[in-house]
């Protein structure tokens, strides 16, 4: 059976790491952060017309929900709710070394963290996992 995961999350959140053990498994990870990296641009935010390219091409390499549920497929989501302090925490302390290492600017990340908005049951199937299913 085909499995899809949508993974969401404020920046620090985790994401990057319950998705790499996802693509351990064998799933195929889509990323903005490794495509941008890939395109070799290392500073976040992505400028609006770089963040809508790599959206395209991410969109071009995933069937959307509706196409995917008469295939039998029935995405789920899971969102890392993780708290505020953790996030800003682990973004802080962000080397900048590789495309899961992204660096922002403490105010960036506060606000990014601020203006997330949580995905709700009535979306489609949805795991919610605290910050301690990461260990």
């Amino acid at each position: 059976m085909s499995r899809v995961v949508l993974m969401c999350g404020p920046a620090g959140s985790g994401k990057s790491t319950v998705a790499r053990r996802l693509e351990s498994e064998g799933m195929v990870r889509l990323s903005f952060d490794q495509e941008a990296w890939r395109r070799g641009i290392q500073t976040m935010p992505l400028p609006a017309d770089v963040r809508e390219d790599i959206e395209q091409e991410l969109r071009a390499r995933l069937a959307y929900r509706d196409l995917l549920r008469p295939l039998g497929v029935v995405p789920e989501t899971i969102y890392l709710a993780t708290p505020r302090a953790v996030a800003l925490e682990r973004m802080d302390a962000r080397s900048h070394e590789h495309a899961d290492d992204y660096a922002l600017p403490n105010d960036v990340a506060a606000e990014y963290f601020d203006h997330f908005q949580p995905p709700t049951a009535d979306e489609g199937p949805l795991t919610v996992l605290g910050a301690s299913a990461l260990h």
